[in-house]
């Protein structure tokens, strides 16, 4: 008898209809309704108590086989109680402990569908932070891959190089490299040779070497390291904007 019972979620609340209730009781479902609105009724005039009555029993209509629209409340767990308080013997026994058990269950089950929506809820949360987290990577590689291909190619290298071969990944003459150069305070010229100004000289950024015009005679040339060569690199896109011709190929 206690499966006869359904509880039913409508707008946030655990309800009873008041058929299954009569059919448990074992009343007839018009008496059963004339009890309730007796109930209404009370509640309704009572200028002390001042309760709405929908705290207890929510009206409602259904339709009979005939296609008729016949009235009909639905209980909450409070209205339960009062028409449980007014039925003595076996049948009001049974029904009190057949709708505290089913509100429970019910109860549960809400609970548990509550939890699984919150579970659900916080994966797409995430997820959505992982997308947007991964579509934040991808722009900041994207913006960081044309620099990592030239550094790359940089230190790949282990030679030393000389203004020429700097300027040309620049797309200009080694007069021009060397001018900017000179422009941005880097190196000065003296002797026929540009030299690093005191603050760059013991950064590793050059290296000299002699190079022998014939038996007799030979120049010190001043060479580029890697090291001297990303620092170009750095100080130019910094300074100037300006970058390999590599990276406007990429960008391009």
């Amino acid at each position: 008898m206690m499966n006869e019972l359904k509880v039913i979620a409508q707008d946030g609340q655990l309800l009873v209809d008041s058929r299954d209730v009569a059919e448990m009781v074992d009343k007839k479902h018009h008496n059963l309704l004339r009890d309730i609105d007796k109930y209404v009724e009370v509640l309704t005039d009572s200028t002390e108590l001042k309760i709405d009555f929908s705290e207890f029993f929510i009206e409602d209509s259904y339709q009979d086989k005939t296609g008729r629209t016949l009235p009909c409340y639905l209980l909450t767990r409070e209205g339960c109680d009062m028409v449980a308080n007014k039925l003595t013997g076996k049948k009001g026994i049974e029904f009190t402990a057949a709708y505290v058990i089913k509100f429970k269950e019910m109860e549960k089950q809400l609970k548990a569908r509550d939890e699984i929506d919150k579970t659900r809820s916080e994966v797409l949360y995430l997820a959505a932070q992982m997308a947007e987290e991964k579509e934040r990577l991808e722009l900041e590689n994207a913006e960081m891959k044309p620099k990592a291909s030239y550094c790359d190619a940089v230190l790949k290298t282990e030679d030393v190089v000389s203004v020429t071969d700097i300027a040309k990944d620049y797309g200009v003459g080694a007069v021009t490299m060397n001018k900017w150069l000179h422009e941005l305070g880097v190196q000065y010229k003296q002797g026929g040779r540009w030299l690093l100004y005191a603050k760059y000289q013991d950064k590793g950024y050059t290296k000299s070497q002699t190079v022998f015009i014939s038996e007799d005679k030979s120049k010190l040339h001043t060479y580029w390291t890697q090291a001297g060569r990303m620092f170009i690199y750095e100080l130019l896109k910094r300074e100037k904007g300006v970058v390999p011709m590599m990276e406007r190929e990429q960008t391009a």
